[in-house]
């Protein structure tokens, strides 16, 4: 998550958890096998941090081929983990591709052709247009589209981690692919769980109040606060959460503790 500011200002940020798994432990006193099953579990989730998407970010570059078996947590290898699900994930791969051009109707699909380069091959995230058979370049995807695919694909994958954590995704994002992007959270959180760390209150419309974590930093030390509906039912009737947050009525500004 984000690291909040200097000690001495209280700086709030949001997060969204969903789907709150449970880790099912072994029997009392077999603490090998408590200590593995945490681990294993732990050791499963991924921290997906897409903010690079400038011309030199790995995303947007060739990659080896044969980096495919899990999405980076750069996505520094999409366009090889995409070739993989084409090839053999067809209707997940489908469903990403629609997906994108919710947000991008002038995409038509992924060109993904392997390139010989020394004794290996590579790949790199080319893409077609409607209506031209032209391969595009990854570095033609404005900063939103790559980002909004990098989180798509991260969503939509047959097999997510055990738990999916996405810091800041809003970030370049249209306020039409932020709302898609809310749609695919919800849909994720029924398989998997989800830690989505954001400030964008536009992103909270599309949630429930109790699937808000405000977190304060309060005496050197992060606080976390759950919002509670009942709390704030006098107010959810005619508002969303986002602007609640927005109307201060949900205190998530700077301020000093």
């Amino acid at each position: 998550m984000t690291p909040l500011a200097s000690p001495t200002c209280r700086v709030s940020h949001l997060a969204l958890l969903l789907d709150l798994g449970l880790i099912l432990l072994p029997k009392k006193g077999d603490y090998l096998s408590i200590n593995g099953n945490v681990h294993e579990s732990v050791s499963s989730w991924v921290v997906y941090h897409v903010h690079d998407t400038s011309s030199t970010a790995p995303m947007r570059r060739e990659w080896p081929l044969r980096d495919f078996s899990e999405l980076r947590p750069d996505a520094s290898n999409i366009a090889p983990f995409l070739y993989q699900l084409k090839q053999f994930h067809a209707p997940r791969y489908q469903r990403i591709c629609e997906t994108v051009q919710l947000i991008a109707p002038f995409f038509a699909d992924f060109a993904l052709e392997p390139e010989k380069k020394g004794e290996n091959e590579v790949m790199r995230l080319q893409w077609k247009q409607q209506g031209s058979s032209f391969p595009f370049q990854p570095w033609q995807f404005s900063d939103g589209t790559i980002r909004f695919i990098c989180l798509a694909t991260a969503l939509l994958q047959p097999s997510p981690p055990s738990t999916i954590v996405i810091d800041e995704p809003e970030l370049g994002l249209h306020p039409v692919a932020l709302e898609a992007l809310a749609a695919l959270i919800h849909e994720t959180s029924r398989r998997t769980q989800l830690l989505i760390s954001t400030q964008a209150t536009s992103l909270l419309d599309h949630f429930d109040a109790e699937q808000v974590i405000v977190v304060e930093r309060s005496k050197g030390a992060s606080v976390f606060r759950r919002l509670e509906a009942a709390d704030l039912e006098q107010w959810l009737s005619d508002f969303s959460v986002g602007e609640l947050v927005r109307k201060n009525i949900i205190e998530t500004g700077p301020g000093h503790a």
